[in-house]
């Protein structure tokens, strides 16, 4: 695209003004979760060999997972697994073309928010 002398180019683009549909949103959040859950991996397994290695090593694990602000932490992981697994079945319902048009898309986006956010809470509650 060419721009004329007389027309400016934008100086920069204002992501806190554009305003994403609830799909965006949807898709956004599924990119962060898996991200954040690929790092978290090493910690995980970490934490697992740590529980399986020794009954100190145990009683040590559950004294840190018992602080609030650590269950705080898992809280925010146990969002992260529930919600990429809930997109990727919507991802999975569009591939295989179940999800059809624009109206859809915006309804299983909505399910897709209010179930992850159903069972984050359901988790939490037997977490805490």
């Amino acid at each position: 695209m060419r721009f004329t002398p007389h027309q400016q180019r934008p100086k920069h683009l204002a992501l806190h003004l554009i305003k994403l549909p609830l799909p965006g949103i949807v898709s956004i959040l599924h990119r962060v979760s898996g991200v954040a859950l690929f790092l978290a991996l090493p910690l995980f397994l970490y934490m697992l060999q740590a529980s399986l290695q020794s009954s100190e090593t145990y009683t040590q694990l559950s004294t840190v997972l018992a602080h609030p602000l650590v269950k705080l932490l898992i809280f925010g992981f146990a969002w992260a697994l529930l919600h990429h697994f809930c997109a990727g079945l919507r991802y999975l319902a569009i591939d295989l073309h179940a999800v059809r048009n624009l109206a859809q898309a915006r309804s299983s986006s909505k399910i897709v928010m209010g179930v992850s956010l159903l069972l984050t809470v359901i988790v939490g509650a037997k977490l805490w």
